[in-house]
């Protein structure tokens, strides 16, 4: 497994997503990514499958202090007091005395603040139920739990570039990540610039773009060359971008396996640019076929 270095940290830079999976089917998933060298598990509250990913991590042999475990605050624990509360629930569930990244899911307003392109607006956006409870109140919270040894990170997900920027100011930590939907269809070129350049990991979930890529022939015609699929192609791509780790989603051992299987080769500097082709089409497609990003 290769890492991505951020602040001086190496993280996993092929991470296990597990959005969507849930009791018998999550822990067998988590539990075959971990046997087959996943070291990076995704999580988050909303997903009401913190419990399934303990279960799994406990019944591994892999050593604590090499796994990298992320969750995310639901829309309910943004108040300080919730936070702290849904926090320590969080590490009950998952079996642990710490997480390693803790993330704020959306921007307290919602999904907006860049999240989403002004063309794609979906019914039934995520709203938390805690909207009028300022980012600030939050990120607070979490730099609290923080210097008390329960998270070992602080980061935000779905923050466009401005409210990035906002929550570095205001945010009395060094802010670590941002986990946002990027895959080839999904321009994220001036977020990443920018998280390059002040030391900030971008975490691609939806690296797939919702399984859009399998069916690409572009990147099919890339990875026959290397003998691997479109999908590896896709995660190949990301990962080879300074500061970037991709946390794909899979059930299937061979699927998981697959996904891991991207570090034997390098795409040159004509398939990387080749690979990258915003499509608004494609992305709603994908969105709509995964019923939304999370």
């Amino acid at each position: 497994m290769e890492h991505v270095t951020v602040q001086g940290v190496d993280v996993p830079a092929i991470g296990m997503g597990t959005w969507r999976l849930q009791g018998r089917e999550c822990r067998e998933a988590v539990r075959d990514a971990l046997e087959l060298g996943y070291r990076h598990v995704d999580t988050a509250q909303a997903y009401d499958n913190e419990s399934d990913v303990g279960a799994a991590i406990e019944a591994s042999d892999v050593d604590r202090d090499d796994l990298f475990v992320a969750t995310k605050l639901d829309g309910d624990h943004r108040a300080a007091a919730d936070v702290r509360a849904g926090v320590e629930a969080s590490l009950d569930r998952l079996g642990l005395d710490r997480v390693d990244l803790l993330y704020v899911h959306w921007p307290n307003e919602g999904m907006t603040a860049g999240a989403l392109p002004d063309w794609l607006d979906l019914p039934g956006r995520f709203k938390p139920d805690s909207a009028s409870v300022s980012t600030g109140e939050t990120l607070d919270a979490m730099a609290e739990l923080r210097e008390e040894g329960k998270v070992d990170h602080v980061g935000v997900s779905n923050f466009g570039l401005d409210r990035l920027r906002a929550a570095r100011r205001r945010l009395d930590a060094p802010l670590f990540a941002d986990q946002v939907q990027y895959h080839p269809y999904w321009d994220q070129s001036e977020l990443l610039d920018y998280c390059v350049r002040e030391d900030v990991l971008l975490t691609a979930y939806s690296p797939l773009g919702q399984g859009g890529v399998l069916d690409d022939d572009r990147l099919e015609r890339i990875g026959r060359r290397y003998g691997k699929s479109p999908a590896q192609v896709a995660i190949r791509w990301l990962v080879q971008q300074p500061g970037v780790c991709a946390i794909p989603k899979a059930t299937s051992r061979d699927h998981l396996a697959a996904n891991l299987d991207v570090f034997d080769f390098e795409l040159t500097d004509a398939e990387m640019l080749a690979v990258h082709q915003p499509s608004k089409l494609r992305t709603a497609a994908g969105i709509a076929r995964g019923q939304g990003p999370f």
